[in-house]
C-alpha cells in the first residue's frame, strides 16, 4: 500500500473515532450489572453447585468483555473527562491484574511497534528470526519457547498477568509501577477473604475459574491476532503503521455471541489502524470501508488455534512464520 492510500485509509476511519457517550456508559454499566448478577449466583450460599458453576464460566467471559471496555478507556476511545469513569477503570485494572501504569505503557508500545522485528516484544509476545534464534544460547532458547508455549498462554492468569504485569513490572521499577504491588495485594486479599468467609469452593468458582477463563482467553486473543499463518513482520526500515495494522493484525471471525463477550476485539486490524474507535463501532467501520473487509483472518476453531500455536519463528526467506517441522537446527 502506497503512502497516499495509507493516509486516505486512516482518514476514512476518523469519522468513526468518536464515542456516543450514552452508549459508552450503557456498555459499561450493563456489563458491570451482568457481572454483579453472575457473582451473586456464585456466592449466594443456597445456590445449587451447577448454577454456581455456570455463573462462574459466564463470569469469566463477561470479565473478558469488561477488560475490553477498560482497554478502550486506556486508549482514550471512551469515557474521557469523567472522574467517575477514571476511578472505576483504575479499580478494574487493579482487579484484573493489569494496573494502569504497566498496561498503558506496554500496550501503547505495542501499538507503535507492532510487527517490528526485535522491538515489538514489549507488550507483546517475542518474535525472532530463525537466524537469531539459532544464535541464542540454551537458556535464551528455553525462555523464548516458554513464553510462546500454549500452556503459558492458556494460563495467562498466572504467567502473563500475575507474573508479567504485576510481579515483573514491580520488581523492575518499584517507583513507577507501585500499583502492580497494590494489584497483587488486592487480588490475594480478595482470595483470603473468600476462603475465610465462604470456603474453598467459592474461591475456585468465584475467583480462580473466572480469572483462568478471562485472562487465558485474553492472552490467547492477543497472541493469535498477531501470530497467525499469514502474519508478516519486518525490520524498522521496511515498517509502516498501516501495513502493520493490515498485514500483522487479524480479523478474527467469531459468532455474534463471542464478538459480544470479546468486545469486538476480533476486528483487530481496524483497532490497530485507529485505536480511538470505540469497540462498539468497529463492526460499523468494517461494513463502511471495503478495503477493511479484505483483512487477513483467523478464528477460534480448533484447527486454527493449533495452526497459530505451531508458529514459532519468522523466516525472512519464506516471508512467513514457521514451526518446528520447518526449522533445521
Amino acid at each position: 500500500m502506497n503512502v497516499k492510500n495509507e493516509k486516505e485509509l486512516i482518514l476514512a476511519t476518523k469519522p468513526f473515532a468518536k464515542e456516543v457517550k450514552w452508549k459508552s456508559w450503557w456498555h459499561l454499566l450493563s456489563t458491570g450489572t451482568l457481572l454483579a448478577g453472575l457473582y451473586a449466583g456464585i456466592f449466594i450460599p443456597k445456590s445449587p453447585l451447577w448454577v454456581k458453576s455456570v455463573c462462574s464460566v459466564f463470569a469469566g467471559l463477561t470479565i473478558a468483555r469488561m477488560f475490553i471496555i477498560y482497554h478502550d478507556h486506556q486508549h482514550k476511545a471512551i469515557l474521557q473527562n469523567s472522574k467517575l469513569a477514571d476511578a472505576l477503570m483504575t479499580l478494574w485494572g487493579l482487579f484484573v491484574l493489569a494496573p494502569t501504569s504497566i498496561w498503558k505503557r506496554s500496550h501503547d508500545h505495542h501499538h507503535t511497534h507492532n510487527s517490528k522485528l526485535y522491538t515489538s516484544s514489549i507488550g507483546s509476545y517475542p518474535i525472532v528470526t530463525v537466524e537469531k534464534f539459532k544464535s541464542f544460547n540454551k537458556r535464551d532458547r528455553t525462555i523464548y519457547l516458554f513464553v510462546r508455549h500454549p500452556l503459558t498462554i492458556a494460563f495467562g492468569y498466572v504467567f502473563v498477568f500475575f507474573y508479567g504485569m504485576c510481579v515483573r513490572s514491580f520488581v523492575n521499577n518499584r517507583s513507577k509501577h507501585w500499583d502492580s504491588l497494590l494489584s497483587m495485594i488486592l487480588h490475594l486479599g480478595i482470595a483470603v477473604a473468600i476462603v475465610l468467609t465462604l470456603g474453598w469452593t467459592a474461591l475456585l468458582l468465584g475467583l480462580v475459574v473466572p480469572a483462568l477463563i478471562s485472562l487465558g482467553l485474553g492472552a490467547y486473543l492477543f497472541y493469535a491476532q498477531h501470530n497467525f499463518p499469514t502474519a508478516t513482520f519486518s525490520d524498522k526500515e521496511g515498517w509502516s503503521y498501516v501495513n502493520a495494522a493490515l498485514g500483522s493484525s487479524s480479523y478474527m471471525k467469531m459468532n455474534p455471541v463471542m464478538h459480544w463477550f470479546t468486545g469486538n476485539i476480533g476486528y483487530h486490524h481496524i483497532h490497530h489502524l485507529n485505536a480511538r474507535i470505540p469497540f462498539y463501532r468497529l463492526p460499523e467501520v468494517f461494513k463502511a470501508i471495503p478495503a477493511l473487509q479484505k483483512a487477513k483472518t483467523t478464528s477460534l476453531m480448533p484447527g486454527e488455534i493449533i495452526r497459530c500455536f505451531r508458529l514459532k519463528w519468522w523466516d525472512p526467506q519464506l516471508g512467513r512464520m514457521i514451526g518446528y517441522r520447518e526449522l533445521a537446527v
